[in-house]
């Protein structure tokens, strides 16, 4: 999949999930690549998540787990970024979560 890329895997990689995964900018990512010493355009960064997101995403759902028949759901009351919320969440019976939600006070 990565065969003949300028750069290493580890870098397309790490640039594709933050991008997907934290909501970045190309031009953030670009800029944070270059604190590391790599140089990287962000229209490189762009076509990269292009390509690789389809592909990613089809590994992982070939490896994702089936959901088992017996769940339940658990609710519990935290505080993110300085508000109360409920934190609904769908557990099956290995333990693994299967959805959350986040709902106001």
């Amino acid at each position: 999949m990565f065969k003949g890329r300028h750069f290493d895997q580890s870098v397309i990689l790490l640039c594709v999930r933050w991008y997907l995964a934290y909501g970045l900018s190309l031009r953030d990512l670009r800029e944070m690549m270059a604190e590391r010493g790599i140089c990287v355009d962000h229209s490189t960064i762009h076509r990269w998540v292009v390509h690789f997101a389809p592909l990613l995403m089809e590994r992982f759902n070939r490896r994702k787990r089936a959901v088992t028949g017996k769940w339940h759901a658990d609710e519990t009351y935290i505080k993110v970024r300085g508000r109360w919320t409920y934190l609904y969440r769908a557990i099956d019976s290995v333990g693994d979560a299967v959805e959350f939600w986040f709902s106001e006070y």
